[in-house]
């Protein structure tokens, strides 16, 4: 312990000694002490070990009488205790904060390299297949992987219409290929888009395909979203600045035995805990909405490893397409015909180009996936291994920020122990800690005996990383249901857009309803208006939220909006 530590020095080593007391003539020896009581020594903090007498010095925190401490050394001691309590904590939550930063670390790099090693492996098939006709298009699938990228790292891009966007440039594509001996102009092209829902020309798989990616990154990306903000979040609570009443204890707890010339007795265990939870309330406020917050990040890990696996829709994403344009050749004639129909019979192309046919590089056909195919990544292991772990440390990490005075309590370095409750420094004298121990939070401070807390001033700090957290459970909730809401700047002056995915077959997940408990004496802002307003068979639900900006800590005040299928989950 830091304290022992410091005290336990030579009386020329101490800078709090040597600062405090003039050395007298024989360098230790100070030239104005006295002897105090029989057995009271001042070892490692007064020159000689003997203390001052008690009308001599006027201390502020600890006990008045006989004393080995001065006021200056009691300023110096009380700096002292603050940096020792700034350690403890940031030591007591190291696991919880190494736990978001190399887990974050982790998923981050697995979904880059799966968008990265998905694309590769379309590529690669594509042009062993189709050689020059896809080259040729290849932009159309380059943009897809573009626009997926970009909606994982926090791009403002909506899902569905990306999707729709892909297919409908596809069927423009392929139509022209199977089509060579006519010419279309882009306003033909354009009318044959949006025959795409109509005519199905790719089968049942868009739409399946839809769903399944809508979903996964749905949930991918806000899952590594959360894991950001409980980085961010840990790591600024856990770099605490204790209030002036909270020095105040802690130099008495930790170092008035020291001045009343105990050094060898540690402060009583329940001592501490009154202590440490006068000084910790405000973060304590904060563990209902973190065990929310962790409770929301385990239910979508949990959808991760099933319906909404990002890595089981990525591997097989050159399958499906390919198994869709097979669909659109396998259709064609009635494709055609369906759109000459609707669209008027185009003009016939010169002749060089009608005499071609459609190629028969089209007929190829792949072998079925298997999934037990699926790659490791740069990650080093798959999705499944990666979720298994991270959920066990999540649920280690619940009830951190209320368990924080009883870690740090049961420290065998800073107190006596809870079998040793007669031998302990109780703020007085060595002898047993009556007071009861004070319960956890902010509002259960007001008769703490060790700690003056202002219960009406919540920290803003603090308070400011609850509506964080609330956020990010909101976000969390809309994923578990295959929701999707997009935060933007407010300098868009536009509410998000969102995406939504409709049940497949009977995989439909059970809809998730989330109960919060208010923590104590915070705002409102986290009432939502369920106002809502039909429009394309979407219903968009908004209200006003403090949230955080997409790839940044930042809180900003925005409009919340997000679109939900009307036979979403």
């Amino acid at each position: 312990m830091l304290h022992h530590a410091l005290l336990d020095r030579g009386c020329d080593s101490s800078p709090l000694r040597a600062a405090a007391v003039p050395p007298g003539p024989g360098g230790c020896e100070g030239s104005e002490l006295r002897r105090g009581p029989p057995g009271v020594r001042c070892q490692g903090i007064q020159p000689g070990g003997h203390p001052l007498p008690g009308d001599r010095e006027h201390l502020r925190i600890c006990p008045q009488e006989y004393t080995c401490c001065t006021t200056e050394m009691e300023d110096k001691l009380s700096q002292q205790s603050k940096l020792e309590f700034e350690n403890l904590v940031e030591e007591t939550s190291h696991f919880v904060r190494t736990t978001f930063v190399s887990r974050h670390k982790k998923f981050d790099e697995f979904f880059r390299e799966l968008l990265e090693n998905a694309e590769k492996s379309l590529n690669d098939m594509f042009v062993r297949t189709y050689g020059m006709l896809y080259m040729q298009n290849s932009e159309v699938f380059q943009d897809l992987f573009t626009e997926l990228k970009r909606y994982y790292t926090g791009g403002n891009v909506n899902l569905e219409e990306m999707l729709n966007d892909f297919w409908a440039r596809l069927l423009e594509r392929m139509f022209q290929l199977i089509n060579p001996q006519y010419h279309f102009s882009e306003d033909y092209l354009e009318c044959v888009s949006k025959y795409t829902d109509q005519l199905k020309p790719f089968g049942d798989v868009p739409r399946k395909l839809k769903i399944q990616v809508t979903r996964a990154f749905i949930a991918a990306r806000t899952f590594v979203q959360g894991l950001t903000v409980g980085r961010e979040v840990a790591n600024r609570v856990s770099k605490v600045s204790p209030t002036p009443g909270c020095i105040r204890a802690l130099m008495k707890m930790l170092y008035c035995p020291y001045c009343r010339g105990l050094p060898t007795v540690r402060p009583c265990n329940n001592y501490c805990l009154n202590v440490m939870k006068g000084c910790l309330a405000n973060q304590a406020d904060l563990d209902t909405e973190w065990n929310l917050f962790i409770d929301a990040m385990l239910l979508v890990a949990e959808r991760l490893e099933g319906p909404f696996n990002i890595e089981s829709v990525m591997d097989p994403i050159d399958v499906k397409i390919s198994e869709a344009i097979m669909n659109m050749q396998e259709n064609s004639m009635q494709v055609s015909a369906k759109v000459f129909q609707g669209c008027g019979q185009p003009k016939p192309a010169p002749a060089l180009r009608s005499a071609r046919s459609a190629p028969e590089n089209f007929n190829t056909r792949f072998r079925p996936y298997n999934p037990e195919e699926r790659p490791t990544t740069a990650a080093g292991t798959s999705l499944d291994r990666l979720v298994t772990d991270i959920k066990e440390k999540l649920k280690l990490s619940k009830k951190v920020w209320s368990t924080l005075p009883y870690t740090i309590c049961k420290d065998e370095s800073v107190t006596a122990g809870t079998s040793n409750d007669e031998e302990c420094w109780n703020g007085h004298s060595k002898a047993r800690y009556l007071p009861e121990i004070m319960n956890d939070g902010l509002t259960n401070q007001i008769n703490n005996p060790e700690v003056d807390v202002d219960i009406t001033r919540p920290d803003t700090f603090i308070r400011q990383q609850i509506m964080a957290l609330r956020v990010m459970t909101n976000k969390l909730k809309n994923a578990y249901n295959g929701n999707d809401v997009n935060f933007q700047d407010t300098s868009d002056e536009s509410s998000g857009s969102g995406s939504g995915s409709g049940c497949m077959d009977d995989v439909c997940p059970t809809e998730f309803e989330f109960v919060t408990t208010e923590a104590p004496a915070v705002d409102p802002d986290r009432r939502e208006v369920d106002s809502s307003a039909a429009q394309l068979g979407h219903s968009l639900l908004s209200g006003s939220l403090v949230c955080i900006r997409p790839g940044t800590t930042e809180t900003v005040q925005i409009i919340l909006g997000f679109w939900s299928d009307e036979t979403a989950f």
